[in-house]
């Protein structure tokens, strides 16, 4: 029996992922301001939906620092609307994308309960629409989702803005504060993941990562080399880790996660 899934954020990179995912579901995206709660219930209403993939978000951490009320009304006020109407309306399963940015930096891979110390606005943002979540719903699932990328990926995140920065040096270029570990997953995956979390009910906390360390100090170093310029590397004092223990996503999805960087990047 095929589902009427709802998602929000469609016009982001792991929106437009899930487009093109083959299923038997139906989709059906939001294209309106998640702050408007007349215009979510509407929607609802309209194309009778039975789930919900909440993936809109203000992401990037410049623009969220930037802005740190429209994050908040964005991040959080959305979410409580979806899960408000989500609750009148009795959806039977609602996915929110958290990310790994709610916990604190940790040389070990990270279990789902570790204590939730939020590494930037962005993170103290999706932990307290997370919290909110839990407190109101039953049939719900946070996907704690670490680091990602792919070629097509806007600018004002990690990836596509060192990619610009050193295509527009002649020759050398300095870089800061790369001296940082994290854990990249492919959309395609993530994408993946969801849709099995769906098919199997699961309900509560899990993370999504690859469970790999990737030094962003190595990234660039790939960029450097594909444009044929020198770097510089001027350190953070402290190094951070945010590296993902999937052991949880692995015993119930089943799925081999191939991470490529460099198909990813380029």
């Amino acid at each position: 029996m095929s589902l009427n899934i709802g998602i929000t954020g469609h016009s982001g990179s792991l929106g437009s992922t899930i487009k093109k995912h083959k299923s038997e579901n139906k989709y059906f995206f939001f294209r309106d301001d998640i702050r408007n709660k007349k215009k979510i219930l509407n929607w609802f209403e309209k194309n009778k939906l039975d789930v919900i993939f909440h993936l809109a978000a203000i992401v990037p951490i410049k623009l969220v620092n930037k802005n740190k009320k429209k994050a908040y009304n964005v991040n959080y006020v959305g979410t409580k609307n979806l899960v408000d109407i989500s609750k009148k309306l009795n959806i039977k399963w609602f996915f929110f994308a958290s990310t790994s940015h709610v916990y604190r930096s940790s040389k070990k891979p990270i279990k789902e309960n570790f204590t939730k110390v939020p590494i930037s606005y962005y993170g103290k943002t999706k932990l307290i629409s997370e919290k909110y979540i839990q407190k109101n719903l039953k049939n719900y699932c946070i996907g704690r989702i670490f680091s990602t990328s792919n070629k097509n990926q806007r600018k004002n995140y990690l990836i596509p803005d060192l990619k610009d920065k050193i295509k527009k040096v002649r020759k050398k270029i300095v870089l800061n504060n790369l001296n940082h570990y994290r854990d990249f997953i492919s959309m395609r995956n993530i994408s993946n993941v969801i849709h099995v979390l769906l098919e199997k009910n699961f309900i509560g906390v899990i993370n999504i990562g690859s469970g790999k360390s990737i030094y962003l100090k190595d990234i660039a170093k790939i960029i450097l080399k594909k444009y044929k310029k020198e770097g510089i590397f001027k350190d953070n004092k402290k190094k951070t880790y945010l590296i993902a223990n999937i052991k949880k996503l692995k015993k119930i999805t089943k799925l081999k996660f191939h991470t490529n960087i460099k198909k990813m990047i380029f």
